[in-house]
């Protein structure tokens, strides 16, 4: 799988997401994994249910993982910051 087909989920609304996730996945063979983070993960799983049950009816969830990672804050503290990855593709 090529980087072009992961999609960073952030503040811009669900339907861009929706959008995105529809493009890459224009070939038959295609693959595309949501990647979210900290609130935006909500987001996440409200895109690949959109595009699930209203766009592509044969897309199918082929994994999920999820994740925390430590980042440094502003005050110099470490924070653990949750993270999830959602794999879909087009069903057979």
């Amino acid at each position: 799988m090529d980087q072009g087909n992961i999609v960073y989920i952030g503040r811009k609304p669900v339907m861009a997401y929706c959008l995105a996730v529809m493009t890459a996945l224009k070939h038959e063979d295609s693959e595309v994994i949501l990647m979210a983070r900290g609130r935006a993960i909500s987001k996440a799983v409200d895109v690949a249910e959109v595009v699930r049950n209203q766009f592509i009816s044969d897309l199918v969830v082929k994994d999920i993982s999820i994740d925390t990672e430590q980042l440094e804050s502003e005050d110099g503290g470490m924070r653990n910051i949750s993270n999830i990855s959602i794999s879909m593709a087009k069903g057979k």
